[in-house]
């Protein structure tokens, strides 16, 4: 099967509290972590709820966006959608393939994060040290499964709301 070698990976920025988010925006500002987001994810298929999508307003440049929804007559310029994480797994391969890159990179919400960690080979995390108040999670993680292979932290700097770590973990197998 073309694309068998490609990871999935989710990306995500999440409080110490294990918010993500609150009335469909990200409850802080980082400048730095939108940085972070955009090397991670440049040059790969990038799969996302329909909730997500919209509070982005666009598509993301520079990478195939690929929306679940399960309004079939769902559609937005820029993007390709698909009723479930399968559909959408299965249109992210080929797009991998079409772009040689080794990930696919699941950007949120809740429920996506939720449907595709199972799934998932590695988790590129943005710890966010600060507890906002929010009204949406991410999943708890089985320490178990996941080996932290990176870490690097920051003070908050210009544009940033909190101090944060870059954090990646591997399934372990």
């Amino acid at each position: 099967m073309p694309g068998k070698d490609v990871r999935i990976a989710l990306v995500a920025a999440v409080a110490e509290n294990g918010v993500i988010g609150r009335q469909g925006r990200l409850a802080w500002h980082l400048s730095s972590d939108l940085k972070f987001f955009r090397k991670v994810t440049m040059n790969k298929p990038l799969i996302m709820g329909r909730k997500t999508f919209e509070s982005i307003g666009k598509p993301l440049d520079g990478r195939d966006n690929i929306v679940i929804t399960r309004n079939t007559a769902y559609e937005a310029p820029g993007i390709f959608t698909a009723v479930s994480l399968e559909e959408a797994l299965e249109l992210a391969h080929e797009k991998a393939g079409a772009r040689s890159a080794d990930e696919i990179a699941v950007i949120g919400g809740a429920q996506i994060y939720e449907l595709a960690l199972p799934r998932a080979d590695r988790i590129y995390l943005t710890e966010i040290h600060a507890s906002p108040n929010g009204d949406t999670w991410f999943p708890e993680l089985d320490k178990a499964q996941w080996r932290e292979t990176s870490r690097e932290r920051f003070a908050a700097g210009p544009g940033d709301s909190a101090g944060y770590s870059f954090v990646v973990l591997e399934r372990t197998r």
